[in-house]
C-alpha cells in the first residue's frame, strides 16, 4: 500500500491519508470543500461546494498518477436529497461523457464543519 499526500493545503488534519494506492487502484478519503491553496473552508451553495470537492479530488488523483477519466466509483454524502439536482449538474459537467458507478447517501443533516456534501472516489492508475 502506498499513501498519497499532496503538497498543498489539502493535507490531512487528522489520522488518515488523502488516498491509498493498492492493487492498481486509488482509494480517496472523503473530501470536503476546502480551498486547496489556502486550506480555508469554501462554504457556499451546494454547487460551489461540489465544484471545490471535485477540483480537490482531481488534485489528489493527479498526485497519485491518475485522473477524472479513470474514476471507477464515487460515493456522495449529501445533507439533503432535495439538493440532488444541483449536485448532479455540477457532477455531470465535471465528468462529461465518463460515467463512474455512483452511490448517493443522504445524511439528513449537515456534514462535518457544516458542509452540505462530501465525496470519495475509487480510481484506477
Amino acid at each position: 500500500m502506498t499513501p498519497i499526500t499532496t503538497d498543498n493545503a489539502l493535507k490531512p488534519s487528522g489520522h488518515y491519508s488523502q488516498a491509498i494506492i493498492h492493487g492498481g487502484l486509488i482509494y480517496t478519503s472523503g473530501q470536503l470543500a476546502f480551498d486547496a491553496e489556502t486550506g480555508e473552508k469554501k462554504q457556499g451553495s451546494v454547487e460551489e461546494e461540489t465544484q471545490q470537492i471535485l477540483h480537490n479530488l482531481e488534485l489528489i488523483l493527479k498526485e497519485a498518477g491518475s485522473g477524472r477519466e479513470k474514476v471507477i466509483k464515487t460515493t456522495l454524502y449529501i445533507s439533503d436529497v432535495a439538493l440532488w439536482d444541483q449536485v448532479n449538474r455540477v457532477y455531470a459537467d465535471f465528468f462529461g461523457t465518463h460515467k463512474p458507478a455512483r452511490s448517493v447517501v443522504p445524511t439528513h443533516g449537515k456534514l462535518h464543519f457544516g458542509f452540505n456534501i462530501e465525496i470519495e472516489a475509487i480510481a484506477s492508475l
